[in-house]
């Protein structure tokens, strides 16, 4: 009979955990058995310039973090990772307090729900496109001819790059992000390049809007002002737009990918709930809430304890390292009725894919799940049969980034 190791010999930064998805079976021990857990200090994590972590896997811990800034900061970044020091305290998801909301407040002129609304003719104008290069019947690799494509140009679109220089942004994004999986053949050189060639292009497109604005959301943000309570007048600086850009092409178009691609291997995977959905399309939009809990695209985030903290019975002393895991929250026991059921008509749905409430509430939650049903529902309505050929191919950044696994590759006929 095969024994089960100690907790202190479960290995989070070991890549093979999550070579075929994330490791569900780990974290519903790690919830049972340890949902306040110290992990361990091991060469992976020294060689990343920090030490042990802590591992939070309940639904009602990750809201309570999120909801808790004052403890909980998000200076030193969202991955476990050290990160660089231009960046603490910079980026939307590296800022804390007064300076994240003015931050967010800027950011928000260009993120309007009137924005979103006014977005959906065009955003399947876009489907339309994309999915009219696709030959019925054909084998297609969904995630590289679909998946990525939507939020890549949604994004582009809205930020208003031009046609012609998306290519360039589009292939630095992609080699950024396979960098970190070290069966993805990207070395370190390759990928500081290509940080350095979109950092570049952020930069020179950020002169550009402000010499020229246009009519698209990065013409708002680059001349977007504040009003201070002291009547100062405040505005992005071309290091906040610089980064933020970078945040937008990797993170912003990488989860939605990843929602994307995992949500139709998901109703494959569920014939009756796919049959369910089909012969049900009001539940569409109830769907699209399922399949963001069941696919909890970004895997965590870090913080880092302000003053000494007790959870569930456990001490945590100030300026320790806290990790919430979206995943794992998703699938509580606690939390939901039969996690482990994917159920297009469930509801209530209260999980945390966009972060448990709080100041860093994603802020493209509303033009994620605007996506999600504008594809979905033109693949419904297009396609009477999909089908998943072969084994899916994952792609392993690794638990050192925010994103742990996702579909590298899914081989699909549809028909």
């Amino acid at each position: 009979m095969r024994s089960t190791p100690a907790l202190n010999d479960l290995d989070l930064t070991d890549y093979s955990l999550y070579r075929n998805g994330f490791p569900h079976g780990t974290f519903a021990r790690l919830r049972s058995e340890a949902p306040v857990w110290r992990h361990p200090e091991n060469d992976a994590l020294r060689e990343a310039g920090v030490g042990s972590f802590w591992v939070l896997s309940r639904h009602e811990d990750l809201r309570l973090v999120h909801r808790d800034p004052e403890t909980f900061s998000s200076f030193d970044g969202a991955a476990i990772r050290t990160t660089a020091e231009d960046r603490k305290g910079k980026m939307l998801i590296s800022m804390d307090g007064q300076d994240h909301g003015r931050l967010r407040r800027l950011i928000s002129r260009g993120f309007t729900p009137r924005m979103i609304d006014a977005l959906e003719e065009h955003l399947r104008w876009r489907t339309e496109t994309i999915l009219d290069a696709v030959v019925p019947g054909t084998e297609i690799d969904f995630v590289r001819d679909v998946a990525e494509l939507l939020p890549l140009h949604v994004i582009a679109d809205i930020i208003g790059i031009p046609e012609g220089e998306r290519d360039e942004v589009f292939n630095a994004t992609k080699t950024i992000l396979r960098a970190f999986d070290p069966e993805g053949g990207v070395g370190l050189d390759q990928r500081l390049r290509k940080e350095r060639e979109l950092f570049d292009y952020a930069t020179a497109f950020n002169r550009r809007k402000r010499a020229l604005p246009a009519d698209d959301v990065w013409s708002i943000l680059v001349t977007a002002q504040l009003v201070e309570g002291d009547g100062r007048s405040t505005q992005l600086s071309d290091h906040e737009l610089d980064l933020f850009f970078l945040l937008l092409a990797a993170a912003g178009s990488e989860t939605t990918r990843n929602a994307i691609s995992l949500g139709l291997f998901t109703l494959v995977e569920h014939p009756d709930e796919l049959a369910r959905l089909r012969a049900n399309p009001e539940l569409l939009d109830v769907a699209v809430e399922e399949i963001l809990r069941w696919t909890s695209p970004n895997s965590y985030f870090r913080k880092t304890t302000t003053r000494e903290v007790e959870i569930r019975g456990v001490r945590i002393p100030a300026g320790e390292t806290v990790t919430i895991w979206h995943p794992s929250a998703n699938r509580d026991e606690a939390a939901f009725d039969d996690p482990f059921t994917f159920d297009v008509g469930r509801s209530p749905n209260n999980h945390v894919t966009f972060g448990g409430g709080g100041p860093h509430f994603c802020i493209g939650a509303a033009l994620a799940r605007r996506e999600l049903r504008v594809i979905f529902q033109r693949l419904l309505d297009r396609y009477a049969k999909w089908e998943v050929v072969g084994d899916p191919v994952w792609a392993v950044p690794g638990p050192l980034v925010t994103v742990v696994c996702s579909l590298d590759s899914l081989c699909v006929r549809l028909s």
